[in-house]
C-alpha cells in the first residue's frame, strides 16, 4: 500500500505504523545523483530504490518500480525531465510525486504555477532537501492527486498552434534562461541524437520537443516546410538556393550561422515548386 501510513487491526484495535515513501533519483550526471543519495539517506522515511541517467531509464524505472516520489532532474539530453512526464501520460502510467532537480531557478515558476511538489537547485543543500521531503510528505499522506496538476504543467509547457491571428511562441533553453521566441522568428530546426536546436536570426536555443514531427505540428504548414527528415525551416527565411551534387540542393538559411541544411532528393521537387526552378 502506498502512502505514508499503513493501518492495521489487532483485536479490534487501529494503529498506524510509519512506512518509507519510496523514491527514484533522475540526473543525467553522476555526481549529482551521488549527491542527492547521500543526502536523502539522514531520511530514514525515504527509501531510494532506484537511480536513473536518463529520460528514458526514468520512463522504465517508473514502470517498474512505481514509487511515491521521483527527484527529477529537468534538463538532460534527449528525452528531458518534461519529456518523461509526457511520456508517463502517454502511456497512461501512474504519476508519482515529483521534486525539479535543476540548476536554473527559471524552471521554479514552472512547477509552482501547477503546484507540483516542490523544486531543488544544483548544487543540493541540505535544508532545502528536508523541507522538499516534509512537503512530499505532506502530500503523500494527504493523497493529493498529482496526475492533474502535472498535465497542466505539460499543457502550459506545450505549443499549440496560433489561433485567432495570435503568433505561436516557442519555449527555448539559450545558455541557462528560457526564453520564448514567436514562430515568424524561428529560422531553421534540427535535431541531432535526439536533441532538437532552433535557430532564430539572432539565437539559437534546445526546444522541449522530442521529434521533428511535433515541432512541425506546432508551426504554420503555409510557411515551415521539412525539406530534410532531420530539419525544418521556416521558407521566409531561406537566403540562398545552392545547387549540390547530382543535381541536389542546399538551402543556406538567414541565421547568425548561415546554416546549411539538405534537401532530400523526395523533396526537391517541392522546392522546385516553392521557387519555380
Amino acid at each position: 500500500m502506498r502512502g505514508l501510513y499503513r493501518l492495521s487491526y489487532t483485536r479490534g484495535v487501529t494503529s498506524t505504523q510509519t512506512a518509507q515513501i519510496s523514491a527514484l533519483i533522475v540526473d543525467d550526471e553522476k555526481p549529482a545523483r551521488d549527491e542527492l543519495a547521500f543526502l536523502l539517506k539522514r531520511f530514514t522515511e525515504v527509501r531510494v530504490v532506484g537511480q536513473g541517467k536518463n529520460g528514458l531509464e526514468a520512463v522504465a524505472l517508473i514502470k517498474e518500480h512505481a514509487p511515491d516520489l521521483v527527484f527529477l532532474d529537468v534538463q538532460m539530453p534527449g528525452l528531458d525531465g518534461f519529456g518523461v512526464l509526457r511520456k508517463l501520460v502517454e502511456r497512461k502510467l501512474p504519476v508519482p510525486h515529483i521534486v525539479f532537480a535543476t540548476a536554473f531557478d527559471n524552471y521554479a515558476v514552472h512547477a509552482f504555477e501547477v503546484n507540483a511538489v516542490d523544486y531543488v537547485l544544483k548544487p543540493f543543500d541540505r535544508e532545502r532537501i528536508a523541507v522538499a521531503v516534509e512537503r512530499a510528505k505532506r502530500m503523500i499522506e494527504g493523497r493529493s492527486a498529482t496526475s492533474g496538476r502535472l498535465e497542466a504543467l505539460l499543457e502550459q509547457l506545450s505549443t499549440p498552434k496560433s489561433k485567432a491571428g495570435t503568433p505561436v511562441k516557442l519555449l527555448l533553453k539559450v545558455a541557462g534562461r528560457l526564453l520564448l521566441v514567436s514562430a515568424d522568428e524561428i529560422v531553421c530546426g534540427t535535431i541531432d541524437e535526439g536533441v532538437i536546436t532552433v535557430h532564430t536570426r539572432e539565437i539559437e536555443g534546445v526546444s522541449n520537443f522530442r521529434t521533428i514531427e511535433e515541432l512541425q505540428s506546432a508551426l504554420d504548414s503555409d510557411a515551415f516546410w521539412r525539406p530534410h527528415r532531420s530539419h525544418i525551416v521556416n521558407i521566409n527565411h531561406i537566403k540562398e538556393v545552392v545547387p549540390w551534387f547530382k543535381s541536389s540542393y542546399m538551402l543556406r538559411m538567414a541565421d547568425r550561422r548561415q546554416s546549411e541544411i539538405p534537401v532530400s532528393r523526395t523533396q526537391t521537387r517541392r522546392l522546385r515548386e516553392l521557387f519555380k526552378l
